[in-house]
């Protein structure tokens, strides 16, 4: 279960406090998917951030599976958002020293369990059609086949929440609607809760709850 219960952000400016979010609020639970609609500058970053304990709130309250991540010391909150929360963001973020292998298995360096993972991980990139470039460098791929990596990357420990900021915002038409496919896809197989904030119409009309964010709240589109 995700609760986002009135969260406020707030930054300080030369004219006073400029406010982003004013009290926003969204429950989810395992296997729901959301999308999060707005032009940049509106604030679905922050929010997506402020839910992922990499930003705190001005105020408010976000729980995940029980746990408040914003009140968890440092490597608590570090350990939690490894184990619980999966980031997809527009740049894939892959080490370019790395392997295809070696870059989605990096979450899995401080886990206790290591071993389960190499074969997850060619499992996770069989799924997303990169079976046989385990061994290729990111330089050695398309944009669409390194967010395919990231997207791997992301899933790699079963998280509970999968965050995604603007996931297909750098690929060309066809490479956006093969990674938005697989998204919703895995997120299907493994019921994450799923919350993606874009400005692509294309990619929000395939998520059965959509959100605009306007006036520094939430609102159903449409309305």
């Amino acid at each position: 279960m995700l609760e986002i219960s009135e969260i406020r952000k707030e930054y300080a400016t030369p004219r006073g406090p400029l406010t982003v979010l004013a009290g926003v609020s969204l429950s989810m639970r395992r296997g729901e998917a959301a999308a999060i609609m707005g032009p940049s500058g509106v604030g679905k970053s922050t929010l997506l951030y402020i839910t992922g304990g990499l930003e705190t709130p001005t105020s408010g309250r976000v729980t995940l599976d029980g746990n408040d991540p914003h009140r968890l010391e440092e490597k608590e909150l570090a350990e939690f958002r490894n184990r619980k929360i999966g980031f997809l963001f527009q740049d894939h973020c892959l080490l370019p020293q790395c392997s295809v292998l070696e870059n989605v298995l990096l979450p899995t360096l401080v886990a206790n369990d290591r071993a389960a993972y190499p074969e997850r991980a060619r499992q996770l990139l069989r799924q997303v059609g990169l079976g046989e470039r385990l061994e290729h460098r990111p330089s050695e791929l398309s944009g669409g086949e390194k967010q395919r990596v990231a997207l791997a990357r992301a899933l790699i420990r079963q998280p509970l929440l999968l965050l995604c900021d603007e996931p297909t915002g750098n690929l060309d038409e066809a490479s956006a609607g093969t990674v938005a496919e697989l998204l919703l896809d895995l997120h299907r197989r493994q019921e994450t809760i799923l919350l993606v904030v874009t400005h692509s119409r294309d990619l929000a009309a395939r998520f059965p709850t959509r959100y605009e964010l306007r006036h520094a709240n939430l609102h159903p589109a449409g309305t």
